[in-house]
This record gives structure tokens, C-alpha cells and sequence, in this order.
């Protein structure tokens, strides 16, 4: 086990606190896990959600919000632990209160801008495209996740059918869908379709595809229609989850590039990313793409199959061993 000079005498309680969606929870537990890579931890995740109407307000303004979840939410209660990770709008309120409850004991890391002060906690952790800045900001490229070797290659083996038998080269391709400013037409999807099926003919390789809660209606249709006939994996949220296996199995990747997530996923494995376009304005996703372009891992697909390869991009790594040591000065 790697160290950064402190060991605790007993496990790090960590809870990780979200909405529960998959492309939120997973940035939470892909710092939680890589913190456990290099102390010992007791993890616990927690769901949570807002009422109406508290779930309208700015964060900053829900004075209660332990009074104010559903039903369905996990308690915010004591024992308190020593390291709370929020993800995405709805952690936000129980970050910005914990800090009292647990009598400032638990230290706060909240992932992504959460468009209040960042002084309000102890770290906070935005990609690095948001701009944000602060003494204690640590901006990353792209966001937090739990791909690592290990994982992809255990995954891979656990899998059936076994995707590293497929012949080669093997493509895994990430479809994404709707976002604040991008989306996949129909139109698009369509050209998607026709660029991976020549790929995979002119290569004589194997197409392995899944696509996201996101992908759209008629997006879906078209890529059913043209795509999936040509797949040795089409999945589409139905049955064992191929997502990892794919990465592990893959010799090239190709992404959406609506989705930051699955493109430094992608980035994690050192294999080369191809970014299918889509329809709408990249905004601050442009600055994230060259970012990724400027340490090697991704190229716009332009319907030529090129390969290279690049270190794997480790930042979740990089933030694991920051909230770490910082945790561990205060304690000391």
C-alpha cells in the first residue's frame, strides 16, 4: 500500500455524499477508492435528495437540509465522518453544513464548481476547464473516476463473453447524448453509425458499444438501425454492464464529445481516444478537449483510423494524494 508519509491508527471514515446518479456518484467513489489505495478507509455512500420546494433553491440558502430531503434519502446523522465527499447540486447544502454538525471535525472535499465560495470548504476539486481558482482549489482534467488496471482487467476476466478473444483491433464506443448545450440528432447519429461500420470494415476489427441514459430517442433508433448490426456488444442498460470490460479489452476508444466522464475514463487507460462530434456548441468542453489533446490522449475523429499512445492520465490519482495529505496535516 502507497503512503504519503501518514498513517492513521485507525480506518479514514469517508462517506461520499450524491443524488445517486451513476455519472455523479462515481467521480465521488473514484476519490474515495483511490484515498483507500494509499490509507486504510471505511467507505460509506450516501444518497440523498431535496424536497420541494428546497430543491429549487441556490445551495447556500437551504438553512435545513437535513429537515428537507425525501423519503428515500440516506440519513445525515452522527457519527460523523473524517472525510466528506460531495458530487454534483445536491451534496452541496450537507457539505456546507457539516462542517458545524461534526463540530469541525470532518474535512470537506466537494468535486466539480459548486458556484459558491470555495473558501466554504477544505478542497475543492473542478476540472480544470471551469476556471475556478483558490488556495484551496485543486483543478483536474476532467472529472474523477474508478478506472484503474486493476479493476478493468478483473472486470475483463469476470465478463462473459470474453471480450480480449474478439478480433482485433477491438473498438469500444462510448455514446453519450443530450447535455446543457449538445445533443446527438438523428442526423448525427446516423454519420456516427456509417464512420464506425467503415472502420470496422476497412480493419476487419470487432465494434463493441454502449450507449448512455442520455442518448436520445431517435438518436438511439438510428444507431439500433445501423450500428448494432455490426457489433459484437450493443448494450443498452439492459444486463451485465460491459462499460469496464470494454475499456479493458478495447485497442482504441471512441467517445462522444458531449461527456467529459467517459472521456477521461478513456484517458486512463494510455489507449488512443477518438472524439465523435455532435451537434451544439462545445463551450468550456472545447477547453477541455485540448486539454486532452495537449498531453496526447485524444485526437477529433476525422475518419481516418490513427493510433499513438500517451502516459495514462492518473489525476484522480493526483487528487486522492492532495486530500490525503492535507487531511492528514490537519489531524497531526
Amino acid at each position: 500500500m502507497r503512503s504519503v508519509g501518514y498513517q492513521p491508527a485507525d480506518p479514514i471514515r469517508i462517506w461520499t455524499v450524491t443524488d445517486g446518479r451513476a455519472g455523479i456518484e462515481n467521480q465521488a467513489l473514484g476519490l474515495a477508492e483511490a484515498i483507500g489505495r494509499r490509507a486504510p478507509l471505511k467507505l460509506t455512500s450516501k444518497r440523498i435528495s431535496l424536497r420541494t420546494p428546497w430543491n429549487w433553491l441556490p445551495a447556500g440558502f437551504v438553512l435545513a437540509p437535513r429537515l428537507a430531503t425525501t423519503l428515500g434519502s440516506d440519513d445525515i446523522a452522527p457519527p460523523w465522518p473524517d472525510i466528506f465527499i460531495g458530487c454534483g447540486r445536491a451534496s452541496i447544502p450537507f457539505a456546507l453544513g457539516i462542517k458545524d454538525w461534526s463540530g469541525g471535525r470532518t474535512f470537506v472535499v466537494q468535486l466539480q464548481d459548486p458556484r459558491v465560495n470555495p473558501r466554504e470548504f477544505d478542497v475543492v476539486i473542478p476540472p480544470i476547464h471551469d476556471g475556478l481558482e483558490g488556495a484551496n482549489v485543486l483543478p483536474i482534467v476532467g472529472a474523477c473516476h474508478r478506472v484503474t488496471p486493476e479493476r478493468l482487467d478483473q472486470e475483463l476476466i469476470d465478463f462473459t463473453p470474453a471480450l480480449e478473444d474478439l478480433p482485433g483491433p477491438r473498438f469500444a464506443v462510448l455514446i453519450g447524448g443530450k447535455s446543457k448545450r449538445q445533443n446527438i440528432s438523428p442526423t448525427r447519429a446516423r454519420e456516427i453509425a456509417d464512420a464506425l461500420v467503415s472502420v470496422q470494415r476497412q480493419t476487419g476489427g470487432t465494434l463493441m458499444v454502449t450507449l448512455s441514459r442520455r442518448t436520445g430517442d431517435a438518436a438511439r433508433m438510428q444507431l439500433r438501425t445501423w450500428l448494432a448490426p455490426h457489433c459484437v456488444v450493443f448494450y443498452e442498460g439492459e444486463g451485465p454492464n460491459p462499460y469496464f470490460p470494454m475499456l479493458g479489452a478495447a485497442d482504441h476508444i471512441f467517445v462522444t464529445a458531449d461527456s467529459v466522464n467517459m472521456a477521461t475514463e478513456g484517458a486512463a487507460t494510455g489507449k488512443p481516444i477518438h472524439l465523435l462530434a455532435v451537434d451544439g456548441a462545445g463551450g468550456k468542453l472545447d477547453d477541455f478537449h485540448k486539454s486532452l489533446a495537449k498531453r496526447g490522449c485524444a485526437r477529433p475523429f476525422d475518419g481516418r483510423l490513427e493510433s499513438w499512445t500517451y502516459p495514462p492520465l492518473l489525476e484522480t490519482d493526483r487528487a486522492a494524494a492532495a486530500v490525503l495529505t492535507a487531511w492528514s496535516a490537519r489531524v497531526r
